[in-house]
């Protein structure tokens, strides 16, 4: 261990949004903690809806005040069913002001909101923030040893992992996962677009998966585009303007003339989830724990949620005298995330595979539900609470509360 680097509470492994929160959620009650960020890395040119339990949990950190100027409201969520086939459902309009919201959530370049959390995380006292990565994670008796990239050691009670889909925190606890993949891609854009998007979000339900327009400050939007792995690769590499024409039809031109952005991205869609979210001093958190399509962002929001959730628990542990990475406690975590995560995910897998499914009672199943939610008023409010802010899974941050 480095000469002088005493043994922390706890060391975050992973630098993205998930970990970050974790971070300063912890170090910002007082908690000992050390963030291993990893090396700078290229602009994400992804981007980040984040429902409005997530947006009062960042104002509650104090990242959100950093970056709000970049976050476009989502106000009002269509899903419009395109799939061309014998049942279809009907148009579905979700709009925040039915609930009593201003918005459902903002939606953020992921490269501003990781400014702003770096920037706020570096100002913390209680926090070290390390930019190098991590080589090796090794999991004792009574403490966790993170060996990092320059040959120092970190050692805390608790690691939280951070550390993604190849999570080596994960793999330090013997914590193993079930795996499903789908025959889809997600490929990634940010676009230019003609037509003012008026805080609209509008999921497009097609045979071969969502294609969802999410708004950015301006006449800008992202799209998350799914489809068969054979036709994302082909329009990652295409033109701009041939894109930009695919897009614009696959739309019918809802947004007006497109001009795509540099940078497009391009991932798999599968499942992966871990068999517990917390075992051997190591609690998992985002993508080291879960993941899943991204349909109805779902997927970092529950990230958020594990990471709200780990600072409230080590934080009382804290205070308390106890030892945060004890059995009781990575227990108590895995407990309390069990049902959000595996709810999300399940309601998530259900929905991508209707659309890919020629079952007509399937098809049926999900016309039928959507049918629901658009005519019956008292459910489509029910289903958009619980959207934006699960009942069950509700941590103290995500309430507006400090740690």
């Amino acid at each position: 261990m480095m000469v002088g680097r005493p043994m922390l509470d706890a060391v975050v492994v992973g630098g993205g949004p998930a970990g970050l929160t974790a971070a300063i959620a912890l170090a910002g009650a007082g908690v000992p903690t050390a963030l291993v960020a990893g090396r700078p890395r290229p602009a994400d040119n992804r981007t980040t809806a984040l429902l409005m339990g997530s947006v009062t949990a960042l104002k509650t950190l104090g990242v959100w005040q950093r970056c709000k100027a970049n976050a476009a409201p989502l106000r009002i969520m269509r899903i419009v069913d395109d799939t061309g086939r014998l049942l279809r459902a009907p148009e579905v309009r979700f709009e925040a002001d039915e609930i009593g919201l201003e918005a459902f959530g903002y939606n953020i370049e992921n490269r501003y909101l990781i400014a702003a959390m770096l920037a706020l995380a570096c100002e913390i006292a209680a926090l070290e923030v390390i930019a190098e990565d991590a080589t090796k994670v090794t999991v004792g008796v009574d403490a966790v040893a993170v060996t990092l990239a320059s040959g120092d050691s970190v050692m805390a009670r608790l690691a939280v992992g951070a550390d993604g889909r190849r999570s080596a925190c994960r793999a330090a606890a013997g914590i193993e996962t079930e795996h499903w993949s789908y025959p889809q891609a997600a490929l990634t854009v940010t676009l230019r677009h003609s037509r003012p998007h008026h805080d609209i979000s509008t999921e497009f339900h097609r045979p071969s998966g969502p294609f969802t327009l999410v708004p950015l400050p301006g006449q800008r939007s992202s799209l998350v585009f799914v489809t068969d792995p054979e036709e994302a690769a082909r329009l990652k590499a295409v033109p701009a303007a041939e894109i930009a024409d695919v897009i614009e039809q696959r739309s019918h031109s809802i947004l007006g003339k497109v001009e795509v952005e540099p940078d497009r991205g391009m991932f798999p869609l599968a499942v992966e989830r871990a068999r517990t979210l917390g075992a051997h001093r190591v609690a998992l958190v985002g993508e080291a724990g879960h993941v899943i399509p991204p349909i109805g962002a779902q997927g970092l929001n529950l990230g958020l949620r594990d990471a709200a959730t780990v600072g409230e628990l080590v934080t009382a542990a804290h205070r308390q005298g106890h030892d945060p990475g004890a059995d009781e406690l990575t227990s108590r975590y895995a407990q309390m995330r069990s049902a959000d995560v595996t709810s999300r995910t399940l309601a998530v897998d259900l929905l991508n595979r209707s659309l890919l499914s020629d079952f007509l009672p399937l098809q049926g199943a999900r016309g039928l539900g959507l049918t629901l939610l658009q005519h019956i008023g008292p459910l489509r409010r029910a289903a958009m609470r619980e959207g934006v802010a699960p009942a069950a899974a509700q941590p103290r941050l995500m309430r507006g509360e400090r740690l």
